[in-house]
């Protein structure tokens, strides 16, 4: 009995000494927080093998001893008021003994205060870009995994799906402070090796900072869904010596102006058709494919087909525009800073050529540069005019009296339903889904809902109030009344609901009354 008792300790001994060791456990990381990260998560496993081992005991114990062959009698007892007391006070003492290092771990995790390095990351959907504070670089980090291998055409490299172009670099014994944030929807930045994992919020800034201890290279990855191409946005980051790192700032520098030269150089060049074709080729499979897809055929009711394009095949100067500064309110991004005016110039003339487009155009990058913003010559500024508080009252009303003049009009059904549309697939359809079928137990269909086929006004209330203890928003702050009205009458409308139902901006204005 006693060997068998020995062998059963040793089996609850064994996985916490050789925890270290076991390829599935968390790993040790290499920065002091990671370190003390490891050790409370190996504390707390102490804790509850101890706790395993002694209710287990005691169970195993009692049921050796004190089964009906060796004829013992149960005792028969009804409340113990030492029992209830030892089983509430012994939880406490345990919970407040974890409690203590965990919440000195927690402490130091958000102090990112005295830092060497400030580094700002911006989320956006599907990759990285870094700032350096007050060293003037910043740049995107993209997947660089080819294509064949995650087609499946070639075989998988060592580092699949977490290899990027451009590596955040650090230097050790530095301690660096991180700005997450995003410019779309929310991502997580998280690199295991240094137990950082921090949100990056629309909007918002949070802090996470870190002190590398050893060089090398460290992969992680977005730890929050963030779309179609979540897995496809790895996290690459060197750390080198410190003397490593002050040569790579002045290398970085230097690439910088040799590409605003060689950008300046570009803008005098005339590419031809073949030329910018092969260029806007490889710069559309690497920036635009991911939401457009290789074909050109896009996402129908998420990303927009370019194929037959109004977009592509209206002016010119509309598609550079959007190509420049993006689509508020849709996924589109704004490839201003991204893209040099030669490869935007070339992807520009690849999607007016390719899949059948064939309209002909070509774009040189001298076009690009007297499209942008930025190329603009800014006029001398006008001397100021005082302007007294009734004069400023008396605009403001102005404009007010206009704004209503504009949101109050009355739009004929086939208005209401194509902006109602614009707005549905802007704000909307991110819970209810494209075609208005919803997720099954997380946000309703719209297809003959209740809601829809019901009173206006209680459709009204619901877009303009919102429902608290619900993911359905209040809109009456976001949207006009004309957009308000315009979805309404969309939504009862569209996928067969066929209420026949308008609604007006001054409905709605009245309704919110």
């Amino acid at each position: 009995m006693k060997k068998a008792l020995y062998c059963f300790l040793a089996l609850l001994f064994t996985p916490p000494m050789l925890a270290s060791e076991m390829p599935l456990n968390m790993t040790q990381g290499v920065t002091e927080i990671s370190g003390q990260v490891y050790n409370l998560h190996m504390i707390i496993l102490y804790i509850c093998c101890a706790i395993g081992i002694l209710v287990f005991g005691v169970m195993i114990y009692s049921m050796i001893n004190h089964r009906k062959s060796k004829g013992a009698i149960a005792a028969n007892f009804h409340e113990s008021t030492k029992v209830e007391i030892a089983w509430t006070v012994v939880p406490f003492i345990i919970l407040i003994l974890m409690a203590i290092p965990a919440t000195k771990t927690l402490i130091a995790m958000e102090d990112p205060s005295d830092a060497d390095i400030t580094i700002k990351v911006t989320g956006s959907q599907w990759k990285w870009h870094y700032s350096y504070f007050d060293e003037d670089i910043e740049f995107y980090s993209l997947l660089s995994t080819p294509r064949e291998q995650i087609d499946g055409t070639e075989a998988k490299g060592e580092n699949y799906l977490l290899e990027v172009d451009n590596p955040l670099v650090l230097p050790i014994n530095k301690k660096v402070r991180f700005l997450m944030t995003s410019e779309d929807v929310i991502h997580s930045w998280w690199v295991p090796a240094f137990a950082v994992k921090k949100d990056a919020n629309p909007g918002f800034i949070n802090e996470a900072w870190t002190r590398i201890d050893k060089t090398g290279t460290y992969r992680g990855q977005c730890a929050e869904l963030c779309g179609k191409d979540h897995g496809f946005m790895p996290i690459v980051v060197e750390a080198v010596s410190e003397a490593d790192f002050d040569t790579w700032l002045v290398e970085q520098k230097s690439k910088a102006s040799s590409a605003a030269a060689e950008a300046q150089a570009a803008l005098s060049k005339t590419l031809s058709m073949d030329e910018l074709m092969t260029q806007g080729e490889q710069v559309y499979m690497a920036n635009c494919a991911a939401c457009h897809q290789p074909n050109g055929a896009g996402l129908p009711g998420v990303f927009p087909s370019l194929i037959g394009s109004p977009l592509i095949k209206g002016a010119v100067k509309g598609h550079v525009d959007i190509v420049l500064n993006g689509k508020t309110g849709t996924a589109m991004q704004a490839f201003a800073k991204q893209l040099t005016a030669t490869e935007i110039a070339a992807v520009v003339t690849y999607e007016r050529n390719a899949w059948g487009n064939d309209s002909g155009d070509t774009v040189q990058a001298a076009d690009i540069s007297s499209a942008s913003p930025a190329s603009a010559t800014p006029s001398e500024p006008e001397a100021a005019v005082p302007v007294t508080l009734p004069e400023i009252e008396e605009a403001a009303a102005e404009v007010v009296e206009e704004v209503k003049a504009v949101v109050l009009d009355d739009l004929t059904m086939d208005e209401l339903m194509a902006m109602g549309e614009k707005v549905y697939m802007t704000s909307c359809v991110a819970c209810h889904q494209a075609a208005g079928t919803g997720l099954p137990g997380a946000f309703p269909s719209l297809v003959n809902s209740p809601v829809i086929t019901g009173p206006v006004t209680g459709h009204l209330d619901m877009v303009i109030k919102g429902k608290p203890g619900t993911a359905m928003q209040a809109f009456g702050a976001q949207l006009t009344p004309q957009e308000i009205a315009a979805v309404i009458t969309y939504e009862r409308n569209a996928w067969g609901n066929n209420t026949g139902d308008m609604v007006q901006a001054a409905d709605v204005n009245q309704h919110g009354q």
